[in-house]
């Protein structure tokens, strides 16, 4: 007995026809149109919203503290504290291991 998908009688994928837009007049319009003629209606583009700029002096700012942040933590740890926290760290990591 053959396989009925070696045979080429079974599609590869469905194909649904589209389906019209649900709301938009101009919408449905065009895709009579579309569906009549067999060729795509030309869509207008899409406005992209204008990103808000950020402030430069605001983004330094964050910048040159966050360059300094660990660098000045790693500095006010004492040699115990550090050990402390690279034990808790790889307690956490290697405990959630089976």
């Amino acid at each position: 007995m053959s396989d009925p998908c070696q045979d080429g009688r079974v599609p590869k994928r469905s194909s649904k026809p589209k389906q019209p837009p649900s709301k938009d007049p101009n919408a449905l319009a065009a895709f009579i149109l579309e569906q009549a003629t067999g060729e795509a209606v030309a869509e207008e583009p899409e406005a992209k919203p204008e990103e808000p700029q950020k402030n430069p002096a605001a983004v330094a700012l964050g910048r040159m503290g966050g360059l300094k942040g660990g660098a000045a933590r790693a500095k006010s740890l004492t040699k115990k504290r550090r050990a402390e926290i690279a034990k808790k760290a790889a307690a956490t990591r290697w405990g959630k291991r089976p």
